[in-house]
């Protein structure tokens, strides 16, 4: 698929995601070595956007199972078509069981499900299993086979194995730990906030009509958000769309006075909003307060 690190990036890049040389090694030996791979860090740091991404750049289907809590089997692998075997059922009653029987439990009343989806696809898939660490303890042991060998057991068929070994890609937002047998089995990626210049490359790539000085002073207005004590600090999504909603106002560079009604692209709560325009006003203080020193 991919010779070296550098080619992977490369293809992720033409497909808008921006990856760092050393996360762009630890993945291309995942993609390699045939491993899960499993991307950890905050929310909003774009490890669903690199699974995406690396969908495309691949050419893979992409088959995507969003966890929750409660999650289980009938949803995430397999459930029978109760209707259909219901209907064979009453068939029989009318005919001859000889000539129409079969077995219920049978591929044929079988409903796949995004993780046996996953495994039957007849041409190469990669597997989205994302935000994790929201599904239980039981369903994570659950995928241990799955992980391991690419394939499931299922009690009414047997073992069913990969057509073509799906690429896994594996999130967490870290809101729980996993068990040392499900780690084994990944590569782990820590995808952090980006540094400031990655971010600002990011936004400029994404949104070119942004003018750069706009860029430069929204990631660094970000940067310090971030180190603020918040429910929820702003993603880099977020970073790029209040950058836009910025250029929108016709703003050129961002000023502290100027931003009425524009914090809640950012932030989500209203006590992080509050938070942050009280930190607001302590900046623009300092700002004044640097300004009459530096005139004295």
């Amino acid at each position: 698929m991919w010779n070296s690190p550098s080619s992977l990036t490369e293809s992720l890049k033409q497909e808008g995601y921006l990856l760092d040389p050393e996360a762009g090694i630890t993945l291309f030996l995942a993609l390699v070595l045939e491993k899960p791979c499993l991307l950890e860090g905050p929310a909003g740091v774009g490890k669903t956007q690199l699974a995406l991404a690396l969908a495309r750049a691949s050419g893979r289907t992409l088959i995507r199972l969003q966890c929750y809590e409660g999650l289980d089997l009938s949803k995430a692998l397999y459930d029978w078509d109760y209707a259909k075997q219901l209907l064979r059922l009453q068939m029989a009653k009318n005919g001859n069981w000889d000539d129409i029987k079969i077995n219920l439990f049978s591929e044929e009343f079988l409903l796949a499900r995004p993780l046996l989806q996953a495994l039957l696809f007849p041409e190469p898939v990669l597997l989205l299993i994302d935000e994790l660490d929201k599904s239980d303890e039981e369903f994570e042991s659950f995928l241990l086979e799955l992980l391991a060998e690419f394939q499931v057991t299922i009690p009414e068929l047997g073992t069913i194995s990969a057509h073509t070994k799906p690429v896994v890609i594996l999130t967490s937002n870290n809101t729980r730990d996993f068990s040392d047998a499900l780690r084994r089995r990944c590569v782990h990626l820590n995808l952090d906030y980006p540094s400031l210049e990655r971010e600002i490359a990011i936004i400029e790539q994404q949104a070119p009509e942004v003018s750069s000085t706009l860029v430069k002073d929204v990631c660094k207005f970000v940067g310090k958000i971030r180190k603020i004590s918040l429910k929820k600090l702003p993603s880099v999504s977020e970073s790029l769309e209040f950058a836009r909603a910025l250029h929108t106002l016709n703003m050129d560079r961002l000023e502290l006075n100027n931003l009425l009604g524009t914090l809640s692209i950012l932030l989500k709560y209203p006590k992080d909003i509050a938070k942050l325009e009280e930190r607001i006003k302590q900046w623009q203080n300092e700002t004044v307060v640097l300004e009459r020193s530096s005139k004295t």
